[in-house]
């Protein structure tokens, strides 16, 4: 079953995507751990999408659409941002220097990562697209 929302890149729809996610993910017989971890994985790349590629601009949007495929949790956010936000470039943060720092930030894509089997993201000219996997029993 196949469904879909799109919403409008401010912080205030991130609460919008949550509900949306754990709404549609208490329809499968997952534990509560397991639809937690996936909504907070989703909130994590929606946020970035909203805060820093699309610079919280209340006139541009984001589709995002969940489906389950096969056993595998398929989630599909887009965006037509001109910024590409390019996590690829991403590498595991050193806890240990943030801590010694007192740097907050930068390891959302770390969590997001180990949460989700399979984390893409590609980018066609204006329009990005990240696509998560999470395999269910």
């Amino acid at each position: 079953m196949k469904n879909a929302i799109r919403v409008s890149c401010t912080r205030r729809n991130l609460k919008v995507v949550r509900d949306f996610v754990s709404e549609y993910l208490s329809t499968y017989k997952l534990s509560d751990l397991h639809i937690n971890q996936i909504v907070l994985a989703v909130d994590e790349v929606v946020a970035n999408l909203i805060i820093h590629a699309n610079g919280e601009d209340e006139n541009k949007f984001l589709n995002l659409t969940l489906d389950v495929d096969n056993q595998t949790i398929e989630i599909e956010i887009e965006d037509n941002s001109t910024i590409s936000y390019v996590p690829s470039t991403f590498r595991d943060p050193d806890l240990q220097e943030y801590i010694r720092t007192g740097r907050k930030g930068g390891v959302g894509m770390a969590l997001v990562n180990r949460i989700m089997d399979r984390v893409e993201f590609v980018t066609t000219g204006t329009h990005n697209v990240c696509r998560l996997y999470k395999r269910i029993s």
